[in-house]
C-alpha cells in the first residue's frame, strides 16, 4: 500500500529518504530579536525522529523588515548561522534533512514588533491588504536590490550552516506572491504589468542566490497555483490562475531551481490554506492580539465576536471552498479498525471518511498540471494523511512527494504510523485549525481536546512537550 511513499527521491542536488515533507508551519518559539533557542530544536525533532524524509522550516525572515510576526527565528545576519547550525545537527540525527524557507512577509505582517512600529510594510503596491487593512508602501527599486540581495545572503548562510537547501516562500501572499499576483500587484515600472515583469523579482532572486551558492545547493520554490481572491472581499480582483502559474514555475526552473512546491490561495490564512473550518471560538480569544495592526481588523473581531454577525463571516468564508469536487485520484474507504475507539465517539468513521473527501489533495489537481510541463520534482501540500492516496498520487504522476503540516502537528510520528501499515492514523487531525488561531499566542501545537478525550491538561502537557527538554546553562 505504502510502496511509493518509502523510495527516496533524488533531486539534482539532495537526496531525500522519502516522500513526505514536514511542510513550513511554526509556532512563536523563539527569542524576540530574532535568535533562536532550544525549543525551535525541539521543534523541528519531533518530526525528524516520527519518521519525515525532510523539514521545511517555518518562514524564516531575511530580514527584520520582512518578518510576519516576532519570535520566529531568522537568517538576518551571520551571527545567526551557528544556531542554525544546531538546529540542523540535530534533524540529520534522524536521517532526515532540512530545508530552510527564505521569506519576506512584504505586506502581509501580522503583528509588526517594536522594531517595525510606525513603518510600512514593503510590498509591490501601496494598497491596503484587504483582509487585516495592513498598510503598506511601494517598494522603490533600490529596495528591491536591497531585499534580492538580502535573500542572496540568506542562502550563503543556510548553506555555511550545513543545512540541505533552501525554499523560496513565493505562494499564499508573502512578498513574492504580492509581486507576481495580477490581482495584487499595480506596479508601472519592469516589476509591474505583464506576467514577464511580475515574475522579474523572483527570477532575479533565484539568479542571485545561484551567483552566491553556485549550482550544487538544493533550491526550491513555493507557489500559489491559483490564488483565487479574498475570501471577506468578494468583489476583489483574482490573481494569477493555473496557466500563468505554469509559466512562471518553467522560468523559475530555467532560472536554477530544482523543484516547485505547489499550495494555493493569494493570502495566508485562506479558505483554501489551511483547507478546514475557522473555529470562531478561537478567534475570539487570540485574534485580539492583532486589533492594533490593521484597520479593518476591528471589523473582523466583531465579525468572530457577536453571534449574530458570525454567519455573515462564515458564509462569506466558506464561499471559495468546493461543496462537491472531483478527486483527481480514487480514495481508499477507511474501516472503523482504522480508528482509535476513543477517536470514533465523536467523528464516525464514516465523517472522517467525508473529511478526507473534501480536504485532502486540495491542490493536488494544480500540482499535476504543472507536474506535466516542468521537468524538476513537485511537492505538493493540502491536508494529506492518508498513506494509501499519497501513494496513489506519486504512482499517478501527479506529484513526486507531498508536504504535510496539521496532520503531523497532530500525529508527529505519521510516517512512522504509515511504515507501520496504517492507512490513516488511529486519531487523525480533524482539520479543525484552531492550531492555527491558538499561535497567535500560544505554543503550537495540537489543540482539539476530542483528540484527547476530552482532557484540557493532557492536551496542554502535549503542546508543552516542545519546552523539554529546557537545558539550564
Amino acid at each position: 500500500m505504502a510502496d511509493n511513499l518509502f523510495e527516496p527521491l533524488k533531486f539534482r542536488n539532495l537526496t531525500v529518504k522519502n516522500r513526505i515533507f514536514r511542510s513550513n508551519i511554526s509556532g512563536r518559539f523563539d527569542n524576540y530579536d530574532g535568535s533562536g533557542n532550544q525549543a525551535r530544536i525541539n521543534w523541528e525533532e519531533k518530526f525528524a525522529r516520527g519518521g519525515v524524509g525532510a523539514i521545511i522550516t517555518s518562514f524564516v525572515p531575511v530580514t527584520i523588515r520582512g518578518r510576519i510576526i516576532p519570535n520566529y527565528a531568522t537568517i538576518d545576519s551571520d551571527a545567526r548561522i551557528p544556531f542554525w547550525r544546531e538546529v540542523g545537527k540535530k534533524v540529520h540525527e534522524y536521517d532526515c534533512k532540512l530545508i530552510m524557507q527564505l521569506s519576506h512577509s512584504g505586506r502581509q505582517q501580522d503583528v509588526s514588533g517594536i522594531e517595525n512600529l510606525n513603518k510600512k510594510a514593503l510590498s509591490s503596491t501601496s494598497q491596503t491588504e484587504s483582509f487585516h487593512g495592513l498598510l503598506c508602501q511601494s517598494m522603490t527599486k533600490t529596495e528591491i536590490k536591497e531585499t534580492i540581495a538580502a535573500f542572496a545572503a540568506a542562502a550563503r548562510r543556510a548553506r555555511a550552516a550545513g543545512l540541505d537547501g533552501v525554499e523560496l516562500h513565493s505562494a499564499n501572499g508573502y512578498l513574492f506572491t504580492q509581486f507576481l499576483s495580477s490581482g495584487i500587484n499595480d506596479r508601472q515600472d519592469e516589476y509591474g504589468g505583464s506576467l514577464e515583469n511580475r515574475a522579474r523579482f523572483l527570477l532575479e532572486v533565484i539568479q542571485a542566490i545561484r551567483q552566491e551558492v553556485g549550482n550544487d545547493f538544493h533550491l526550491q520554490a513555493k507557489i500559489s497555483a491559483v490564488e483565487y481572491n479574498n475570501a471577506v472581499i468578494p468583489w476583489e480582483k483574482p490573481g494569477n490562475t493555473l496557466e500563468e502559474s505554469i509559466q512562471v514555475c518553467k522560468w523559475v526552473e530555467a532560472a536554477g531551481a530544482d523543484a516547485i512546491h505547489v499550495s494555493t490561495g493569494s493570502i495566508f490564512p485562506h479558505p483554501l490554506n489551511p483547507i478546514g473550518d475557522f473555529p470562531l471560538e478561537d478567534a475570539v480569544r487570540w485574534y485580539d492580539l492583532m486589533l492594533s495592526s490593521g484597520i479593518y481588523t476591528f471589523r473582523n473581531y466583531l465579525l468572530f465576536r457577536y453571534r449574530l454577525l458570525q454567519p455573515i463571516f462564515i458564509f462569506l468564508w466558506n464561499r471559495l471552498k468546493p461543496k462537491q469536487r472531483q478527486h483527481p485520484i480514487t480514495e481508499e474507504p477507511i474501516k472503523d479498525a482504522d480508528l482509535d475507539p476513543s477517536f470514533r465517539e465523536f467523528i464516525s468513521t464514516q465523517d472522517m471518511q467525508a473529511l478526507l473527501h473534501q480536504y485532502q489533495g486540495i491542490s493536488l489537481s494544480h500540482a499535476g498540471e504543472i507536474k506535466k510541463q516542468v521537468n524538476i520534482p513537485v511537492i505538493c501540500t493540502g491536508g494529506f494523511q492518508q498513506a494509501s492516496y499519497i501513494n496513489r498520487a506519486i504512482q499517478e504522476g501527479l506529484c513526486d512527494a507531498v508536504s504535510i503540516a496539521r496532520p503531523l502537528v497532530a500525529n508527529n510520528d505519521l510516517v512512522k504510523q504509515f511504515a507501520a501499515g496504517k492507512d490513516v492514523p488511529a486519531s487523525p487531525c480533524t482539520y479543525c485549525n484552531k492550531c492555527l488561531l491558538n499561535t497567535l499566542e500560544n505554543p503550537l501545537g495540537c489543540y482539539d481536546e476530542r483528540r484527547y478525550s476530552g482532557d484540557r491538561e493532557i492536551m496542554v502537557k502535549e503542546v508543552l512537550t516542545v519546552f523539554q527538554p529546557a537545558p539550564f546553562h
